[in-house]
């Protein structure tokens, strides 16, 4: 097999033109056969299998510095750059990531999580390339819909204005720029993206640039070509407009075609986009027909696509039908999500209610301001979002929500820990900053349930801006609902405390049974913003010992202001424990595993307990 031989690009390069299809044959191959036993990414790899190819026969990445947005098509790279014997470890606890990380080799550039930045980083490493006098190539990677985000364009814009040599490669699978259609179009995309085309190009540009007077002729000869290519290729004007030359669109997956065009643009002196067009799922029947469904995806049957492990309900599910059914009762209530319909559980509210279903791309921030002026008309807008992506849209949950005190409801989905995406993907931060805004109400239900009754509060029962927030997956033991009230006790009537919120109260009911000799105080948070400073009091002050636990991080975390009301108002127990994912970012790893290494689990609690108590 031509893959066995493939350690490092300088392998990739070494072969013959004719050996590359087998070559990308057995890439489709590698990505179905390791992806079906650890989950990941599918689709997205499977389309992107020539161009990667062609990026390292061009292109050195120990050196050049090719910047993935997202890195969840950056699996073909990781092959090729000699990490194929680590794929069984893919996105699994201490094993290798499911996106670039430059700790994990020196061909991975930058982090690359979440989507929109690839273009404003790669400039920048242009530009620090520059200042120091070197000489290296830059490409910025794009595709899944990164254009629908504002950012890229803030990039592109600045990028073009700047005139620094930069290749932008635009992955067109039809979730980014429509495609042109009509005979003459297609006839001259071809002829454009011809060396031949490039380099009579250059010639003429020299040859007619060099006098005043043939400058004329070339300014009336380029401004008459470039209105007619605007007629007939407007998608390629909005990049030229921004100082970009603009190369396609090419087949992605005509790897002749795709080496000439990156080895000309790797040679122009300025801003170069390529506009390659490919096909997602390329070369698996099941994930042709289902790009969507296998775009990320856990453990499958590689024969036929079919999962696993059956799937079972979880938060995202139920939201998604309560917030229909409580649409049906009030048809004020809208849905915004960010390019995230399917996954944060939109699909039935969509089929239901498309009039009152938004879906704004790959823009957070868009999405929370749209969300924003919908409320001021009168609206009840519910913007349903990863943890990990609301971060994006923080200025504008505080000045063009909070302000105002508008009825926005966020629906925060992935909240804690989330497993096998690691780093970028963990909801660690929400918990932290949203109880830090002034007049947000934060919920965290711990069951179905709870879910329910909460989401109808927030429609319906609470002024003002209201996050719900929940975890990835589905509930645990607890499936009650006692979601009335800020602060319950479940259980125990003795001086040691333990407090959480959201499903961790599973680990926290069962640690007590651990630690009956203690008798501890089961408490469970509703919302953990605001908290209600006498009822803390009340509930732990001066108590023996109070632990609380968290899946998010440790600086700002509900734990430290509980600790600092206890403070402030003179009743601090004698020993204050807090448990959550401590200052450091979360590795990848089922939750599970990193709850254990955390300490998060209920053996942990029990342990941490009896330590602090000698």
């Amino acid at each position: 097999m031509i893959l066995e031989q493939i350690h490092s690009p300088a392998d990739v390069k070494a072969l013959d033109r004719a050996e590359l299809p087998e070559l990308c044959r057995e890439l489709r191959a590698f990505l179905v056969e390791n992806v079906a036993r650890t989950g990941g990414h599918l689709a997205s790899n499977l389309g992107v299998v020539e161009l990667t190819v062609a990026i390292h026969r061009v292109f050195d990445t120990s050196r050049d510095r090719l910047v993935f947005d997202v890195g969840h098509q950056s699996y073909v790279h990781k092959i090729l750059t000699g990490r194929a014997s680590q794929f069984p470890t893919l996105r699994q606890f201490g094993g290798l990531s499911g996106f670039p990380k430059p700790c994990e080799s020196v061909h991975d550039a930058f982090i690359a999580g979440h989507a929109s930045n690839s273009v404003s980083v790669a400039l920048g490493m242009a530009r620090a390339r520059t200042l120091g006098g070197e000489q290296y190539s830059v490409l910025a990677l794009m595709g899944d819909g990164a254009l629908t985000g504002g950012l890229a364009y803030e990039g592109i814009n600045n990028a073009g204005a700047s005139g620094e040599p930069l290749i932008v490669i635009l992955n067109d699978n039809g979730m980014s720029i429509s495609p042109n259609v009509g005979g003459l179009t297609e006839h001259l995309n071809q002829l454009r993206s011809r060396p031949a085309y490039y380099h009579f190009k250059k010639w003429y540009r020299s040859l007619f640039g060099r006098q005043p007077r043939r400058n004329l002729l070339y300014r009336f000869n380029h401004r008459l070509k470039t209105g007619l290519k605007k007629l007939v290729l407007p998608r390629s004007s909005l990049f030229e407009d921004m100082g970009f030359s603009y190369l396609g669109p090419i087949d992605g997956h005509d790897l002749d075609r795709l080496c000439d065009v990156l080895q000309w643009a790797k040679e122009q002196d300025g801003p170069v986009l390529v506009h390659v067009k490919t096909q997602k799922g390329k070369g698996c029947l099941y994930a042709e027909e289902n790009p969507d469904r296998f775009h990320g995806v856990g453990p499958f049957h590689p024969e036929t696509g079919a999962p696993l492990k059956p799937e079972v309900p979880g938060f995202s599910q139920i939201f998604g039908e309560a917030l229909t059914e409580y649409a049906k009762e009030d048809s004020r209530i809208c849905a915004i999500t960010a390019a995230m319909q399917d996954g944060t559980g939109l699909s039935q509210f969509a089929s239901a209610f498309p009039d009152r279903f938004f879906d704004v791309g790959i823009a957070e921030g868009h999405g929370a301001s749209m969300a924003a002026g919908l409320a001021s008309q009168g609206r009840i807008p519910v913007f349903a979002v990863y943890s990990t992506f609301l971060q994006r849209s923080v200025d504008m949950l505080i000045h063009d929500i909070a302000l105002e005190k508008l009825h926005v409801v966020l629906a925060v989905d992935r909240a804690g820990l989330v497993g096998a995406d690691g780093e970028t993907h963990h909801g660690c931060f929400d918990a932290l900053f949203l109880p830090a805004i002034p007049g947000y109400t934060v919920l965290c239900p711990a069951s179905f349930a709870e879910l329910r009754s909460m989401l109808r509060q927030a429609l319906f029962e609470i002024p003002g801006p209201v996050a719900v927030r929940y975890p990835r997956g589905g509930e645990g033991a607890f499936r009650r609902d006692v979601s009335r009230g800020n602060l319950i006790c479940l259980q125990g009537t003795g001086s040691t405390v333990l407090v959480s919120y959201g499903v961790l109260i599973n680990h926290v009911i069962q640690a007590a049974g651990g630690l009956e000799d203690l008798s501890p105080e089961v408490w469970k948070l509703n919302r953990i913003g605001p908290l209600d400073e006498g009822e803390i009091c009340r509930a732990f002050g001066n108590k023996d010992t109070v632990l609380v636990l968290e899946d998010c991080y440790g600086r700002g975390c509900v734990g430290e202001r509980i600790a600092a009301i206890l403070c402030a108002h003179g009743c601090a127990p004698r020993r204050m424990l807090l448990k959550n994912a401590g200052d450091a970012f979360a590795q990848a790893g089922s939750v599970p595993q990193l709850e254990y290494t955390l300490g998060l689990d209920p053996e942990g609690i029990i342990r941490a307990v009896r330590e602090a108590a000698g």
